[in-house]
């Protein structure tokens, strides 16, 4: 089946993720590639459009990011969105401003023309804005489709070169009808077919894997999460008993998440599973360390070093399977080339060795968390694990914020269970993207009867979100807060001080480390 899809040039902004989402929402693949990707690249794969993001530079630098001049010339549509409608109409002679009244934030849109981008919309909606520049002089051939009160030009397009620009956000949640313009841009003006789909997603994963595996044998890390679960059963359904699953024990795990995983793959679906108890080689490896880069990079490094010796173990065995997501590699560092930053490296994409025996295997590298969680359904796997909370691949080794110690470990996971146990009972436990605690290095004033006592402080975390790109804090009842508190504190000895984090991401990260 031909796939259709959507290219998008990242010039570095923190929605391009975003937009990638938005297109995949209405069953249309997209791809992120380098701003700079030469146009014979582009035509080579066959687009059927491209959006050119927004990002933090301004169009008139001498340094500003610029895409090939060539993909003008391919006669495939292209929308350029914020920054991306300011390059468009600087490469076509149009000129572009700064302006003395930075638009950001909601503001009101008015539609000018409602064809093409605007077709079947209203003739004012809000949307999101979040520019210090603007178009203040239209090229050649186009005209304008929608203004605001601060920008006369606030989207513009050119039918005949199918070249369209919006000023504004159309991909965020605040703009009303975004997904309308953005649809309307795939379907009606790209020509773009629902095709997408995580039915279609699986049969060809699984023809990918079979075609790249042939008859090689692959050891897979499987702990129990969703990611990892869902590429198991990909690979398995693909290559059957040449995947060996090996669950290793790095002494940083949830409490009794060691005892489930062995139950419920070896017993519910007969996978090859290896047990490895490694949890003192890791934790001696951790010892004094306090860095959290460190402690991934560690935590990786090690976890792909029992892997190389439990392969060896193996004949023929060549791969490595992982469950790397789009947003671990993502946020591990740019994949494209393009002016992304970097936020924080991820175990199984920042902490591999150069000198790794084992080839990669990531059939979920290119999908979100919620697409992962669809494939899980469609493959059978109980809720349990489809809708488990994501946790990070260096476990409790960065929320405990500090040196990694077994007394820390054991006192964090009692915590822990708490919280987890109380948010299932107040049934959030699904409408909470994650909610789990974090040790402090923070020794605070208690009294205990007439004495004055200094014990450790817990952070609690809950965020909600869709993919964990965006995050926002949970608005939990003061009561669950308070029943969560009282039992960590009067519960688990050695604690004597519960905060809650209401802090967002961006800026915030999810984790604390």
């Amino acid at each position: 089946m031909t796939r259709h899809t959507i290219l998008i040039l990242d010039f570095g902004s923190q929605y391009t993720q975003l937009i990638a989402r938005r297109v995949r929402e209405n069953k249309v693949f997209s791809r992120i590639i380098p701003y700079n990707t030469p146009a014979k690249e582009i035509a080579a794969m066959g687009p059927k459009g491209l959006i050119l993001s927004g990002g933090p530079a301004s169009a008139i630098t001498k340094k500003s990011p610029y895409p090939d001049k060539g993909i003008f010339k391919l006669g495939i549509p292209i929308l350029g969105i914020c920054y991306g409608m300011q390059v468009i109409s600087e490469m076509c002679g149009g000129k572009v401003r700064h302006t003395k009244e930075r638009e950001f934030g909601k503001t009101e849109l008015f539609i000018d023309d409602n064809r093409d981008l605007f077709s079947h919309m209203p003739g004012n909606l809000t949307c999101w804005a979040s520019h210090g520049d603007y178009v203040n002089k239209l090229p050649p051939g186009f005209h304008i489709s929608a203004h605001t009160l601060n920008a006369p030009i606030a989207a513009m397009s050119n039918r005949n070169k199918k070249l369209y620009g919006v000023q504004f956000h159309p991909e965020v949640t605040h703009t009303d009808k975004g997904n309308q313009v953005l649809a309307n841009f795939l379907f009606k003006i790209c020509g773009a077919l629902s095709r997408w789909t995580m039915q279609s997603f699986i049969k060809e994963s699984i023809e990918n894997i079979k075609k790249t595996l042939g008859k090689n044998k692959v050891v897979l890390g499987l702990s129990g999460g969703v990611d990892s679960s869902v590429a198991a059963l990909l690979i398995h359904k693909a290559i059957g008993k040449n995947l060996r699953c090996i669950f290793i024990d790095n002494g940083v795990m949830r409490k009794d998440e060691p005892q489930q995983v062995k139950s419920v793959f070896r017993g519910m679906y007969h996978l090859n599973l290896d047990y490895v108890d490694r949890s003192k080689r890791f934790l001696e490896r951790l010892r004094g360390i306090t860095d959290p880069e460190q402690k991934r990079k560690i935590i990786g490094y090690e976890f792909v070093k029992v892997f190389e010796e439990e392969a060896h173990k193996l004949r023929g065995v060549k791969y490595l399977g992982q469950g790397t997501l789009y947003p671990d590699v993502i946020e591990s560092s740019s994949p494209t080339g393009a002016p992304s930053c970097r936020i924080k490296s991820h175990h199984n994409v920042g902490g591999l060795p150069e000198h790794m025996k084992l080839k990669l295997i990531e059939p979920l590298r290119d999908l979100f968390k919620d697409e992962v969680r669809q494939i899980g359904k469609e493959l059978g796997l109980p809720s349990e694990i489809i809708l488990r909370q994501p946790f990070p691949g260096p476990g409790l080794a960065i929320r405990i914020i500090g040196e990694v110690t077994r007394e820390r470990l054991e006192l964090l996971r009692e915590v822990d269970r708490r919280v987890i146990e109380e948010i299932r009972v107040a049934g959030l436990y699904e409408q909470i993207w994650q909610s789990f605690a974090v040790l402090l290095p923070i020794k605070s004033v208690g009294v205990m009867g007439d004495e004055r006592t200094y014990e450790n402080t817990i952070a609690l975390r809950c965020v909600t979100s869709l993919d964990g790109m965006t995050a926002d804090w949970a608005k939990i009842p003061y009561e669950i807060l308070e029943k969560i508190s009282n039992r960590i504190i009067n519960e688990v000895k050695g604690v004597n001080r519960v905060v809650y984090d209401i802090s967002s991401k961006p800026p915030a990260t999810i984790e604390w480390e």
